[in-house]
């Protein structure tokens, strides 16, 4: 997968994780999402987002469906090979949890807050 195509999906992937808002009891939500995301789990993936999402990625002008993203998730599937997603919840308040999530790439790592 080109470099830039995984960087797309990657920042769909980290807009949309922060679409899943949960409390701080909530955290099983957020552990799906990222054993779904490392996995590819088009299933899991598609369950745990709303049908009517529409992800917004700012920095390269691009709007995505819930469908628009499954669709991509055979491109992802090649670039999360071999790689691993760490996590930890920073903080939860009003309705809102915050993530810091460690993309652990076979060539590079990404630390992001989400």
């Amino acid at each position: 997968m080109p470099r830039s195509r995984w960087k797309v999906f990657l920042a769909a992937a980290l807009l949309i994780s922060s679409l899943v808002r949960a409390s701080a009891d909530d955290g099983a939500i957020i552990d799906r999402w990222y054993s779904a995301l490392l996995a590819a789990d088009r299933t899991e993936l598609s369950e745990l987002l709303a049908d009517d999402v529409r992800m917004k990625l700012d920095d390269i002008g691009v709007v995505q469906t819930k469908q628009d993203f499954i669709a991509s998730i055979d491109e992802w599937q090649s670039a999360v090979a071999g790689a691993a997603i760490r996590h930890r919840i920073e903080r939860s308040e009003n309705g809102e949890t915050t993530v810091l999530a460690c993309y652990d790439f076979p060539s590079n790592d990404t630390l992001m807050r989400e």
